[in-house]
This record gives C-alpha cells, sequence and structure tokens, in this order.
C-alpha cells in the first residue's frame, strides 16, 4: 500500500460553508467555453432544455464534465475552457451538475452493468474516495502518469490521493490546506498576538487557551459534536494514519492518534473547545463572536467572511503540532477533489492537454477563480500578483500565498479503500468518550473492531 493523503485539499478558501468540498445541487447541464451559464441548485438547465449529458457528446471538440457546485468547480471548469478555447477554435466542455454522491452512485451503476460508455470524459472526484475507487474500480481511470502533467509542481501530499502503486490517475484541483483563524482583538483582550500560536505545540495551545477563556470568557475554538474532523487533521499533521501500510486498521494501538483524542477530550473538559450540535451552529459561533477561532480546511474561510463587520478582525497562521512526535508538523489538510480522465473519454489527448493547460499550467486561470475561492495546490501559482495581494479582512496579509506554501508542507499518510469507514468508526469513540466519559482505550479498540469487521464484510 503505497503512503496516501487523508485530505489536502477540497476545498478552497472562500467557498461557501462545505460547498467545494461536499455535494452540489441536483442535475443539471452547462454549455460552453465561458459563455453558458452554470445550473443552480434547482436544476434550471431542465426547464431551458439543456440536456444532462451521459458518455461523449459526440463531438471531437467536445469534452463532457460531471461536477457539483455552479459557483465553484462549475465556474472553475467554464473558466478553464474558455481560456483554452482562445487557441482552440470551437472547443467547449458539456457541463453535467451533479452531486458526489449520485457520481458514485452512477460510476457504481456503470461498472456492475459492464458498461462503461454512460461516464462521461471527465468528472470530479472527492480525493478521500480516490483510494476506494482506484482499487475497486481500475477499470475507470484513464492513467494520467506519461500526459506530460508536471506532478511534481502539485503539492505532494495532494497529488498522493490520486496515486497508487506510482502511477496517476488524477489530476490535482482545490485547496484544503488546514489553517488556525483567529480573532485577534480577541486575542489582544487575552494579552497575546497572532504570533503567540504559531509554529507552537498542542501542550503550548491548550495553556494559551486557557488564559484566552478567563480573560475573554470564550472558549478559544469549537468543533462540531461527533465530528472526527479535528482528529483527523492532527493525524496528518504527524504524518499518521488510521492505516498500516499494508492496509489494516491502525486505531487501537496507535499512539498519534490516542494524543490527539486524549488533547480533544481534556479540551472539552477545560471548557476551551466547546462543541455545537450542528455545522449551522459551529459557524454561528464564529459569525457571532461565541469563539475565538477555528482549525479547518482553508475553504472555512468563505463562512467566516459572511460577517462583513469583522473584517480586519481576523488573523490566520497554521495549526498546532503534537508534542513528542518524531514526524510532527504544523501543516495538515480537510478536504479537497480532483479532476479524472475516464476510460470511457473518446479523446484523451484532447482532455488530457485541456487539463494541463488549465490546471496545471496557467496563472491567469487560477489568479481568476481565486475570486470564487479556488485556491490552487499548484504551486507556481502561489507565486502570482494575484496571490500575493493583502486581505483586508485578514489584518492585510497576504493569506492566499501562505495557505499555498501550507499545502506544499501537509505531510502525506496512507489512506485506502476503508478510509470512510475507519474515520467513521472513530467518530463514534469521540463521541462515546466526550458525552459517557468513556475509556479511550476502550473505545479506540472498538472502533478498530468495527473497521476490521466492515473491511471483512
Amino acid at each position: 500500500m503505497k503512503r496516501k493523503v487523508i485530505s489536502v485539499l477540497l476545498a478552497s478558501a472562500m467557498v461557501l460553508s462545505m460547498a467545494a468540498c461536499g455535494s452540489g445541487g441536483s442535475d443539471g447541464s452547462s454549455d460552453a467555453a465561458g459563455d453558458g451559464a452554470a445550473t443552480d441548485e434547482a436544476g434550471d438547465a431542465a426547464d431551458d432544455g439543456a440536456a444532462v449529458v451521459e458518455g461523449s457528446a459526440g463531438d471531437d471538440n467536445t469534452l463532457t464534465v460531471w461536477t457539483w457546485d455552479p459557483n465553484f468547480n462549475i465556474y472553475a471548469m467554464d473558466k478553464a475552457a474558455e481560456l483554452y478555447a482562445k487557441d482552440h477554435e470551437g472547443f467547449k466542455v458539456d457541463i453535467t451538475e451533479i452531486q458526489w454522491g449520485d457520481i458514485e452512485t452512477k460510476i457504481t451503476t456503470a461498472v456492475n452493468a459492464g458498461d462503461l460508455s454512460t461516464l462521461p470524459d471527465i468528472l470530479l472526484m472527492q480525493d478521500n474516495s480516490f483510494q476506494k475507487y482506484i482499487s475497486f474500480y481500475p477499470d475507470i481511470f484513464t492513467d494520467l502518469t506519461d500526459c506530460g502533467i508536471d506532478f511534481s509542481e502539485f503539492a505532494e501530499a495532494k497529488t498522493a490521493y490520486s496515486v497508487m502503486d506510482g502511477k496517476n490517475y488524477g489530476v490535482p484541483f482545490d485547496n484544503g490546506a488546514v489553517i488556525n483563524v483567529m480573532r485577534t482583538d480577541l486575542l489582544e483582550q487575552a494579552g497575546y498576538t497572532l504570533d503567540d500560536f504559531t509554529d507552537i505545540t498542542w501542550s503550548d495551545y491548550m495553556e494559551k487557551a486557557k488564559v484566552v477563556l478567563e480573560k475573554t470568557g470564550l472558549p478559544i475554538m469549537t468543533a462540531q459534536a461527533g465530528s472526527p474532523d479535528l482528529i483527523m487533521m492532527m493525524l496528518q499533521s504527524a504524518g499518521a494514519s488510521l492505516f498500516n501500510e499494508d492496509g489494516t486498521p491502525n486505531i487501537a494501538d496507535n499512539a498519534v492518534l490516542k494524543q490527539a483524542v486524549e488533547i480533544y477530550a481534556q479540551m472539552v473538559k477545560d471548557g476551551t473547545l466547546v462543541e455545537t450540535t450542528d455545522w449551522e451552529q459551529y459557524i454561528a459561533s464564529m459569525n457571532k463572536g461565541t469563539t475565538v477561532s477555528t482549525i479547518n480546511g482553508c475553504w472555512i474561510m468563505a463562512s467566516i467572511q459572511t460577517a462583513e463587520d469583522q473584517s480586519g478582525k481576523w488573523g490566520m497562521t497554521n495549526m498546532p503540532k503534537l508534542d513528542g512526535v518524531a514526524n510532527a508538523s504544523n501543516y495538515s489538510n480537510n478536504g479537497g477533489s480532483s479532476w479524472v480522465v475516464t476510460s470511457n473519454c473518446k479523446n484523451v489527448e484532447l482532455a488530457t492537454d485541456f487539463l494541463k493547460f488549465a490546471y496545471a499550467g496557467s496563472n491567469e486561470f487560477y489568479d481568476d477563480i481565486i475570486s470564487k475561492g479556488a485556491l490552487a495546490t499548484w504551486a507556481p501559482a502561489g507565486e502570482s500578483e494575484a496571490y500575493n495581494q493583502p486581505v483586508e479582512y485578514y489584518g492585510g496579509d497576504a493569506v492566499y500565498a501562505k495557505i499555498v506554501d501550507f499545502a506544499t508542507k501537509t505531510p502525506s499518510n496512507v489512506t485506502g479503500p476503508f478510509y470512510y469507514d475507519a474515520r467513521d468508526a472513530v467518530g463514534v469513540a469521540i463521541s462515546n468518550i466526550i458525552q459517557t466519559g468513556a475509556d479511550i482505550d476502550a473505545e479506540l479498540k472498538g472502533a478498530q473492531e468495527t473497521a476490521e469487521f466492515s473491511m471483512a464484510a
């Protein structure tokens, strides 16, 4: 089993809430090289008479695409096509707006039917699902290793999602680098600055969090109850995983995982981390100023920025690193997706040249889509003027360039086809520990057994 990442990317600095790394709306269709309007959540394309594309469009200059979110992924694909068409007359993309869950269903149906002709030329795949589909359904992928894309220019942890046995099966897209976004005005009340939370360890962070609570009356952060996201971010920051190199679960005797769970449980006990009942309350805690910070994928910035009256009051730095862990770092990832050229693609040369041009070669493309929150993991994009512009909301810091830098420093780790089974089992264990005071060792052992049962089923 090769080393893979848990999450780098999904999504991006400004995509609305979880849109970039979640699923989009209902099916619709989007025309064209940038001149066709993307469908909305209600599938307005159907009302306009636009066809839902299945498989090849039958046009040598047209590529069919499945993806979700008209304001993010579809916008980016349309913009890429618009730029590519300037030197490739007649080129266009035919986009079907379809949520990730439905893409999964269509892939499974096609494979089980032994008929891959229903697949499009290109589709977007969530990074955490890549290893599952490469392992179980290898026939749906085109090997992109020698297509001319320089994969070394992407963040290593991002690229690792779509690599199997040394071969590249995906083109990295959005950035899910983890950031620590903090209210600098509230830190000041506690006698701290953003620098006091930069390049620090979790033990240092936890002690400062107690001071912040004492001085401001607010927890340093919130987290959605039952979600293992923060634990997964801690794991990846140390290059650790829920799996061993041979693909077997590594939960019960995972010292790094236990340390992460202990930190989480202790912070809840201290009152420095407050759990919310759902995603809406989690976002509200930031927008309403009832928490001092959050640690999450960079796409969380979009939700933070809906509170326009807080502009200039936020700052961004890296996350704490685990104490005493050999490969610990201050960098991780949460969310993201990558493009797949399917085996049903009738013009692989066109598809790979198009993806190479835009997603692995165009600063103009990345400079444009940054307005939609699509931050690159393609390192050269971070050198452009657009990425180095100060952002007033975050105290005038050039946060976009900083995020690209964070992504390049994120460790890789081992994932596999059963990542979500193991992740969910850990989520249940955390809930039991927090809600009932269950023993950490016993709960992690139970999570190990649950993951092993899922893999044996």
